[in-house]
């Protein structure tokens, strides 16, 4: 008859979709089963003696938050795009009849990861794995940071004060406390945009300086893979200097650290010295004079290298759109370390795609 569906539609319209499926090869090059030890430490389940409706499966709900990071989905737009998206489902192991997580269960979980603090580990996790599989960090180390946005609070004179200073205004209620963000900075982000005047043959660069509330993610990633190897989370005005310490990786095998100009120090050449690593930091244009040709090409050569490392940030904002809906450092450090970790799964089915070996 027609119009009535038949029994192999659904496996149909699945392989169509296999054609180009993102998320079919995320699935099959990432084993998500290897983070299930991790996650079952960091949830904090009942023993349901008790009785009461089963909790989802851990790995479903962390892929759950995957999909979520890939899309750029609020909690109840994931909750929908699952119902709604077959691929998604695939991806998840739902059948059309199964249950879906609501917008409120992917809220709770995520919570509950970010109180137990285990998106670090499920992120070291995930590096051993890459290890393991033969993607050693090699050939030196590239360090960078960039401001993710976040919701920009509205603070009067005195209550931006008293929250500079590490405290909350006694007058804030309880509901107003859980709605703004004080742990969140603000910084000016710099950079050039290019135009020609008219009868102007060269297009001149004009500085601009724009401010932008939120934190910053410090990323470390080899040189060789690209994969990001370690991270740090602060809000967006903390120095970018201040947190080469914590960004080092100490299973690259090459001693090069290539950096921006904003971790040129005598301390962290210092630090550098004490571990063995050379330092190959850009060198800052003297202020009224023009930089010596020499310096601007050893600038030259290492921005090709450190070039690399934007290419990641790149993904991360235009392809997931990332930006931080969350309130406070510990909400927003869980969001970042999920895109650093799902940014390095994309990277391994990138590679796994390739025709040669890594």
């Amino acid at each position: 008859m027609v119009g009535q569906p038949g029994f192999f539609d659904l496996d149909q319209r699945y392989a169509a979709l296999s054609a180009g499926d993102p998320l079919e090869r995320l699935g099959a090059v990432v084993d998500f089963e290897l983070f299930r030890a991790e996650l079952d430490t960091a949830l904090d389940r009942s023993d349901r003696v008790r009785g009461g409706r089963p909790p989802y499966d851990a790995v479903l709900m962390f892929k759950v938050l995957v999909v979520q990071t890939l899309y750029t989905l609020s909690d109840d737009q994931t909750e929908y795009q699952i119902r709604d998206r077959l691929s998604f489902m695939r991806f998840l192991g739902l059948a059309l009849h199964d249950p879906v997580p609501d917008a409120k269960t992917i809220w709770l979980f995520r919570e509950q990861l970010t109180k137990a603090g285990a998106m670090e580990r499920l992120f070291e996790r995930f590096d051993a794995v890459l290890r393991a599989a033969g993607y050693l960090a090699m050939a030196g180390q590239i360090v960078d940071a960039t401001v993710v946005e976040a919701r920009r609070p509205r603070f009067t004179a005195d209550e931006k004060a008293t929250v500079k200073g590490g405290d909350v205004p006694e007058r804030w209620s309880q509901a107003k406390r859980a709605q703004m963000d004080t742990d969140g900075r603000w910084t000016i982000k710099r950079g050039r945009r290019r135009g020609a005047g008219e009868g102007e043959p060269q297009a001149r660069a004009a500085e601009l300086a724009v401010p932008v509330f939120g934190y910053k993610n410090h990323l470390s990633i080899d040189r060789r893979h690209g994969f990001i190897r370690t991270y740090a989370v602060t809000d967006a005005a903390t120095h970018d200097g201040h947190q080469l310490g914590r960004l080092l990786d100490s299973h690259n095998t090459a001693s090069g650290v290539w950096a921006d100009t904003a971790y040129r120090s005598q301390a962290n050449v210092a630090l550098l010295a004490r571990r063995g690593l050379v330092p190959q930091f850009q060198r800052p244009k003297p202020r009224g004079k023009p930089l010596p040709p020499h310096l601007a090409r050893g600038n030259a050569t290492r921005a090709r290298v450190r070039v690399a490392i934007e290419h990641v940030f790149a993904a991360q904002k235009c392809r997931f759109g990332l930006v931080v809906r969350s309130i406070g450092l510990a909400r927003a450090t869980a969001k970042l370390g999920l895109a650093n970790l799902v940014t390095n799964m994309c990277r391994l089915v990138w590679f796994a795609t390739r025709a040669a070996p890594a």
